[in-house]
């Protein structure tokens, strides 16, 4: 079983909710995840750029960890 950590650029760490049978399945919620989070950073700046601009720093990357259950 695995399950999915998200490691923003500040040093933040968010474990996800998702457990998967496959380290695959993980990584491609991670992608999935990562680009939603993306999305609604641009969708933020759109509707106010003065209060959301767009951070050309923040990145974000995943790790996939193997838990026991």
């Amino acid at each position: 079983m695995f399950k999915v950590k998200l490691v923003f650029s500040d040093g933040t760490i968010e474990e996800l909710d998702g457990v998967f049978d496959t380290e695959a399945e993980a990584e491609e919620y991670a992608l999935e995840a990562i680009s939603e989070y993306h999305l609604g950073g641009e969708i933020l700046n759109m509707s106010n750029p003065g209060d959301y601009p767009l951070d050309e720093e923040d990145d974000v990357d995943f790790e996939v960890i193997e838990i026991d259950e």
